[in-house]
């Protein structure tokens, strides 16, 4: 009765893998839409929502993605934090990296109707 099964720890592993997928699925999580830059052409991808690779990756995120200032802050302030920092921005992340790319001189480019969605969930208006 102490300890625990292969069994056991099966489905405790396959919850632990699951969750995130299910809560995606719920509409929990980030979502993307399709940004470019009139001056340069470039396309990106903006997110909103909860950012689980940021929960998981912490200040590997904008490195990746080419923000070093960003990513050298959100380091020092997870090491002071303890990962407290890590938990916080990951609800925060993706409306702050969306709106950077807002401000760097991109604009929504996908459908109508997700154009819409994002800038009233990263509370911009459309140009």
């Amino acid at each position: 009765m102490g300890s625990f099964s292969i069994w056991h720890w099966l489905i405790v592993l396959v919850f632990m893998f699951s969750f995130p997928l299910i809560l995606k699925f719920c509409g929990i999580g980030a979502h993307a839409v399709r940004m470019k830059n009139t001056r340069t052409g470039q396309i990106k991808k903006g997110f909103w929502g909860f950012s689980w690779t940021y929960l998981f990756f912490g200040f590997w995120v904008p490195l990746i993605r080419a923000e070093l200032g960003v990513a050298a802050l959100h380091l020092l302030f997870t090491l002071v934090t303890g990962g407290l920092w890590q938990l916080i921005v990951s609800f925060l992340y993706n409306k702050q990296y969306t709106n950077r790319l807002l401000e760097k001189g991109f604009h929504f480019n996908d459908s109508d109707s997700l154009n819409n969605i994002a800038a009233t969930r990263i509370g911009v208006e459309l140009r």
